[in-house]
């Protein structure tokens, strides 16, 4: 039964418009990301509207963000016919250009509303964690965003569902689940970023946690996909998970012993 979820990338069909699960998921993502902040924020304080109206900005940007990163580190694709950069329905978007739109966006956002960015993206964390697990998924449905060959000591020893791993094989190879291993640390650090919620972190804190569990699980399994994008010789997703560590590891620094930051989370 559960092999059916593993065959067809399309879900469904409306006359000639495919609907693909990776879309479906994807959305689903981005829903139960909105539930869960726009409960914190509104617990915090917030105005009811502000999430519904700084997504009206985000998203469109983060899909533009992404979908420009994914050219300019693929570039070598579109030089010859740039008109297929902007086909995005073709496929290409990166998760990075995505994240750093959405940023952008909400510092930008923040300041024109006068609320505080550190105390919007300290809410907005686990959020964001949510929308990623779920996403991923659609990887496994388009049998993408996976590793190298898996050897048949890792078949014999597996504890990953044998579904996930018939999806993971592709004209006869077996390859790494990576979209599973990124989607179970990410769910790893929504639990430990629940938890936080209890301490008394300086405003600013959860958002770096985020930022730095993230990237430090990002690099290792970067490391291990075949589709990485590239920058020169370097595995451009390496590059900026180690440029995220070390700014937030700085940012964290600088905010909880040099401005020494009074406000916490749990501030309204």
């Amino acid at each position: 039964m559960l092999n059916l979820l593993a065959i067809n990338p399309i879900a469904f069909s409306l006359g000639g418009l495919e609907i693909r699960w990776y879309g479906i998921l994807i959305a689903t993502g981005i829903v139960l990301a909105f539930l869960v902040v726009q409960r914190e924020m509104v617990k915090r304080g917030m105005h009811q509207d502000f999430l519904t109206d700084l997504l009206i900005w985000a998203v469109p940007i983060s899909i533009i963000s992404a979908r420009i990163y994914y050219v300019v580190f693929s570039w070598d694709m579109y030089k010859d016919n740039p008109i297929n950069a902007i086909k995005i329905w073709e496929g290409g978007i990166a998760i990075h250009g995505a994240l750093i739109g959405a940023f952008l966006t909400a510092y930008f956002f923040t300041k024109k509303r006068g609320v505080s960015f550190w105390k919007t993206v300290d809410i907005a964390a686990p959020g964001i964690l949510v929308g990623q697990i779920i996403g991923r998924w659609g990887n496994f449905m388009n049998q993408e965003a996976h590793g190298g060959p898996v050897s048949e000591r890792f078949m014999e020893t597996t504890i990953i569902p044998d579904w996930i791993m018939k999806q993971m094989t592709i004209d006869g190879v077996t390859y790494h689940p990576t979209f599973l291993y990124e989607s179970m640390w990410n769910l790893v650090g929504l639990i430990i970023i629940l938890l936080l919620r209890r301490v008394a972190l300086k405003r600013g804190e959860m958002f770096l946690f985020y930022l730095t569990w993230y990237s430090i699980g990002r690099f290792f399994i970067e490391g291990m996909r075949t589709d990485s994008l590239y920058g020169g010789i370097l595995r451009a997703a390496q590059v900026v998970s180690i440029v995220t560590i070390i700014g937030a590891i700085i940012f964290f620094i600088m905010r909880r012993y040099v401005t020494k930051v009074k406000e916490t989370y749990q501030d309204q």
